[in-house]
């Protein structure tokens, strides 16, 4: 794979933890005003459900990939269970809904960021994506622990607070099931070709979920207290989450699970940062070392992306060199046998 194909991957992965950051605000406000995290997940899951399928429906790319998800799912090229990703994106969103308006965008960003990376880890040296398994290596897994120590410095101080601890526990959770949500996703988009495909049937798992738990939420706690919101951008949380997860699905196997989120690691701590300035809350207020631990988290990704390439290559050279050398040593000693073969017939 080139490297830049490599780059592009990761600079889109980037792009897409910002719209995780941005989804993130989102959705918090929505779970806000309707005073239940079940059911504004639940919008922000069906308003992503419908765009795919009239994208499924519409597009020949969409058909096509159904059509082969069908065939995969038959042969068994393509298992069940590796089509039940959008449980886990079904979780985030509701963690988003459930969480954000009380810890902030940068504390739930911190907590999905150290179940992730952890998890990603995990998820490539079992080769759980379409990449097959990825091996640990130094400098995949100084990229994981320098992300881990970024977000800590970036939010640091909201985490001493006690009741953020507990609430941080969901988040947590849930970016343990992003990275295995990123590699199975990745393997429908492999089996189909497809990233709409991919997509739509992680949308679909997840609202079929919600749905099941809404039922339930309705059964026990009856109709949600809240309104439905007027302003049309409290919406857009649905649209955005069919970004990330068609971007991730189509680069994963191209990156590997932890570089993936790694970089979109890098997104969402720099979109949380972007938002704090933009939009400040109460909850969350740019300081010095919310900027710092942004900065650290790129250079984490790059270690990351560039460490084992770089060590990959001083392998290569050495492995060259001795070849040569080799070569040389066993050049002089066959010119020597000669000479000495000379010497005996004289």
């Amino acid at each position: 794979m080139s490297a830049g194909r490599r780059a592009g991957a990761v600079a889109l992965g980037a792009v897409a933890g910002v719209a995780v950051a941005t989804q993130s605000r989102i959705n918090g406000e929505l779970g806000v005003r309707l005073d239940d995290g079940v059911a504004a997940a639940l919008v922000s899951f069906g308003l992503g459900l419908l765009v795919l399928v009239v994208l499924g429906v519409a597009t020949g790319n969409g058909r096509r990939g159904l059509t082969a998800l069908r065939a995969a799912l038959g042969t068994g090229r393509l298992r069940p269970w590796q089509c039940l990703g959008g449980v886990c994106g079904a979780f985030l969103v509701f963690t988003q809904s459930a969480t954000v308006g009380t810890l902030g965008v940068a504390v739930f960003t911190v907590a999905v960021v150290a179940g992730q990376s952890g998890s990603s880890l995990v998820v490539d040296r079992a080769g759980v994506g379409p990449s097959g398994p990825q091996p640990v290596t130094l400098a995949r897994l100084a990229g994981a622990v320098l992300t881990v120590a970024a977000v800590l410095l970036a939010v640091g101080d909201r985490l001493a607070e006690p009741a953020t601890i507990g609430l941080a526990l969901l988040p947590l959770l849930a970016g343990v099931g992003v990275a295995w949500q990123q590699a199975v996703n990745g393997r429908v988009r492999e089996a189909t070709r497809s990233t709409v495909t991919a997509t739509l049937v992680n949308f679909a798992v997840g609202t079929a979920a919600l749905l099941a738990v809404f039922a339930v939420s309705l059964a026990v706690r009856g109709v949600p207290a809240g309104d439905l919101p007027a302003e049309p951008w409290l919406y857009l949380g649905g649209p955005i989450g069919v970004t990330f997860i068609a971007v991730a699905a189509a680069v994963v196997r191209l990156t590997g699970v932890l570089l993936l989120g790694l970089a979109t690691v890098a997104g969402q701590v720099v979109g949380a940062v972007l938002l704090d300035v933009l939009l400040p809350s109460a909850q969350t207020r740019p300081a010095t070392s919310t900027v710092l631990g942004a900065a650290l988290t790129l250079v984490a990704v790059a270690v990351a992306a560039l460490g084992g390439r770089i060590g990959a290559a001083a392998r290569a050279r050495r492995r060259d060199g001795d070849g040569v050398r080799a070569s040389s040593s066993g050049t002089r000693s066959g010119t020597a046998r000669r000479g000495r073969s000379g010497d005996a017939g004289r």
